[in-house]
């Protein structure tokens, strides 16, 4: 086929052979089948900004750091040199997290760099070296449905004891091939300790995965699985090696309201007694 914009100076650079096929193309990226020398591979070409279609991006933009106080101010003003490295933070998230991943035991596609906007990585095959299904695409077994559900769960579990939470998890972002799920689609993982989304973020993911395996084993509804990992993280007792068991005992207590309240009146107080004696010092200066 002819080869996109996007991936030309990759073939004019050697880093891949031929552009074999579309694979997809959804809200924030179009996927080809390449050949880089004797491998084949899958070439994601993100979308620029004003043609992506992912809502509330800044939401997950909340709490990544940049280094470069440079490109931070710029990224703050909003110039159209900030707007690109705003766009090569988003790039290079889903190579990071890919990698970060990988190395936590998560099953994800192997990165193989990132080139402008362009990330080349593993393309998922099942034993016969077709294109994995995506999972929304798959049918299974009560049985299959709860192992597999567990599978992903631990994986959930694992991404959060690396610091992240996918943000977007949901059927349409797993795959499966014949070893079972594999997580994809990563470019708005958050940072869980920095995002002050990512609680909510967690369960929403927790809650689509459960739903969709729930069709097959409704049974998987009565889980608590995002309320027990979070809980277990902020206590910081989160381990790889936790078992979760999706039981979470809520809290009995009620918030003391009055309480909270008179803490919120002190802590008023306080401060502008604070200024009261700021001021009284600087006209005694």
């Amino acid at each position: 086929m002819k080869i996109p914009k996007r991936i030309q100076p990759l073939v004019e650079d050697g880093l891949v052979d031929e552009v074999i096929s579309q694979l997809m193309s959804g809200k924030e990226a179009t996927v080809y089948v390449v050949r880089c020398g004797s491998e084949i591979r899958c070439a994601k070409v993100y979308k620029e900004a004003s043609k992506r279609s992912f809502k509330q991006a800044v939401l997950y933009q909340e709490g990544r750091k940049v280094r470069n106080s440079r490109r931070a101010r710029a990224m703050e003003k909003g110039s159209k040199f900030g707007r690109k490295q705003q766009e090569d933070v988003w790039h290079n998230a889903e190579v990071d997290a890919l990698y970060r991943l990988a190395n936590a035991g998560v099953r994800v596609p192997q990165p193989y760099g990132c080139f402008d906007g362009v990330l080349l990585m593993e393309l998922v095959t099942d034993d016969e070296g077709e294109v994995a299904p995506r999972l929304n695409d798959v049918t299974m077994s009560a049985e299959q449905a709860r192992e597999d559900h567990a599978t992903v769960m631990h994986y959930v579990m694992l991404m959060l004891c690396a610091g992240l939470v996918h943000g977007d998890l949901s059927e349409f972002n797993v795959l499966v091939d014949d070893y079972g799920p594999v997580i994809i689609d990563l470019p708005q993982a958050v940072d869980a300790a920095a995002n002050n989304n990512a609680r909510s973020m967690l369960e929403r993911d927790v809650n689509n995965m459960t739903h969709y395996y729930a069709q097959y084993a409704p049974e998987l509804l009565e889980s608590k699985y995002a309320k027990e990992m979070w809980a277990l993280y902020e206590d910081g007792e989160l381990l790889p090696e936790t078992e979760l068991t999706g039981l979470f005992e809520e809290s009995a207590e009620t918030a003391d309201v009055d309480s909270v309240l008179l803490e919120i009146k002190a802590a008023m107080q306080e401060e502008q007694d604070r200024i009261e004696r700021q001021r009284e010092a600087e006209a005694l200066a």
